[in-house]
């Protein structure tokens, strides 16, 4: 072979050695590529007595992955706990529970009152640090097996990757990133065989209405029963302050509960129950009829339903024709208890503090969260850390209430979004095309955040037929928004809850 043939060659390896060194050199420069997100999860074995019996159950603390096109998109967290020893576990009730904000995690559903530990709260009044748990009796856990459900943004629940915060954060979004999280969980614990329940608190009532519409049509999968706990449907009917008249008409009732609670009214009826069926009947009659009439109302009937008003809420008839006949909620919860420096709470108004500027007429702050909120949060994370034995790196979130929600909803049926939620239409949906879906709601009388004659109003709303307005069941509390931290409404919630399940599941077919 000629020299220069061989130089060729050698210089052409040369160049090619060169090359692969430059290509190695530069891939070893680059930062390792991040590892594929994982789930995660914690399992432990306890026990814990409810109605007598002793409970022997696993808990398991963690999160999943959800996936868009093969690539992860959500961390999702949740806490299981799964009764052991019985028979068939794989056909067992299960129940997957929320709370509500948007933005809140489900602590407060989770160790009020649902999970096997709760805090140990002081009913109306300031709760000592530090929080603590202790078992809880008036668990579900025996009856159902149960999974508490952290949205997107809440608990160790949050967007990967390139994803935004915006494919969760919304009235659709979250519906159908819950019922995605749902449908996975249910196929990889093996639950398809299981009766199901969603139980939603709050917020929890547009997901909750909107996912068991979701869940059956676009998922195929019925549920047994829906449980709204302090539900809220609609921004029509249940967000006063907007100049909507409605609202004022449906909050009335929780106005006069709270002046009955508080000892203001100058001939207080001895049946609250009574009572209020009498204010109801006046909101709808009279209060809601004068409101209609705008403020062109004539001036001898504005000053007839001030007086009723006043008699009905323990303040003046002054105050009502001021404000022409129209007080948001903030406004009377400052309003009641002025004269003694003191507001009562919006989420339990049963609860009270200081005024911090007695002049206000809105609320500075709601008595009830430094009352219990930081008891919550204390006794759930060492819950968390040290009970279920989980210890991420990842912080906990416990509320998220300043992201970015977009309000619109589309309803089943239509081909455009509207500006407001109103999830009614999904819920009349679910339960029409569902006829063995019963529907449990719990209200408690002291709720100003989502007050019961808005739920009244909205469930009398539900375009459905007589026959299937017979599996709704309605249950009252003398208690507030979460009503199972009063003691005795703690009993009862429980054993409404228990009854509702046992009789929502239905014998399978031979």
């Amino acid at each position: 072979m000629p020299n220069y043939h061989r130089m060729a060659i050698l210089l052409s390896i040369a160049a090619l050695l060169i090359t692969a060194a430059d290509i190695q050199a530069e891939q070893d420069s680059k930062p390792a590529a991040e590892p594929a997100p994982q789930p995660e999860q914690s399992v432990t074995r306890h026990q814990v007595t409810i109605e007598g019996k002793a409970i022997n159950y696993q808990a398991t603390a963690g999160w999943l992955i959800q996936t868009k096109d093969d690539k992860p998109i959500a961390r999702f967290g949740y806490t299981a706990y799964t009764r052991e020893g019985v028979d068939e576990p794989a056909e067992r009730p299960i129940m997957f529970a929320f709370n509500g904000g948007p933005g809140s995690s489900s602590i407060w559903l989770h160790m009020g009152i649902l999970g096997p530990q709760r805090v140990a709260i002081t009913d109306e009044g300031f709760t000592p640090p530090p929080g603590r748990h202790i078992d809880n009796a008036f668990s579900i856990i025996d009856v159902a097996d149960l999974v508490m459900v952290d949205p997107v943004g809440t608990g160790f629940s949050k967007p990967l990757g390139k994803t935004k915060g915006k494919e969760f954060w919304g009235v659709d979004q979250d519906i159908r990133s819950v019922a995605a999280f749902i449908k996975q969980y249910i196929t990889k614990n093996h639950r398809w065989a299981s009766p199901k329940f969603i139980l939603g608190e709050s917020y929890g009532g547009i997901r909750g209405a909107g996912l068991a519409q979701h869940l059956q049509s676009v998922h195929g999968m019925n549920l047994n029963g829906l449980i709204l706990v302090s539900p809220f449907f609609s921004m029509i009917s249940g967000a006063d302050g907007a100049d909507i008249d409605l609202p004022h008409a449906l909050y009335l009732p929780t106005f006069a509960a709270t002046a009955w609670y508080h000892d203001k009214l100058a001939d207080k009826p001895g049946d609250l129950q009574a009572f209020l069926r009498e204010v109801e009947q006046f909101a709808r009659d009279d209060y809601a009829a004068a409101l209609m009439q705008g403020y062109s109302i004539p001036a001898e009937r504005k000053q007839a339903i001030a007086a009723r008003l006043a008699g009905y809420t323990g303040t003046s008839a002054d105050y009502w024709d001021k404000a022409d006949l129209r007080v948001g909620h903030q406004q009377y919860l400052q309003e009641l208890l002025r004269d003694e420096r003191q507001i009562a709470g919006r989420i339990d108004s049963r609860f009270i503090g200081p005024s911090v500027n007695p002049l206000g007429e809105s609320m500075d702050y709601d008595p009830f969260f430094p009352a219990v909120g930081p008891a919550f949060t204390a006794a759930f994370m060492d819950y968390l850390h040290t009970d279920l034995e989980f210890q991420p790196e990842a912080d906990y979130q416990v509320s998220a209430f300043d992201i970015d929600w977009d309000w619109e909803h589309t309803p089943p049926g239509s081909s455009w979004a509207l500006p407001f939620p109103n999830l009614l239409p999904d819920l009349s949906m679910a339960i029409t095309m569902n006829p063995n879906l019963q529907v449990l709601v719990q209200h408690g009388y002291y709720d100003l955040a989502t007050p019961f004659g808005a739920m009244h109003y909205d469930i009398d709303h539900l375009d459905i037929s007589p026959q299937a307005r017979e599996r709704i069941q309605v249950a009252y509390y003398e208690a507030g928004h979460m009503m199972y931290l009063h003691p005795p409404s703690m009993r009862k919630y429980r054993e409404d809850l228990a009854a509702f399940i046992n009789q929502s599941v239905q014998p399978r077919p031979e």
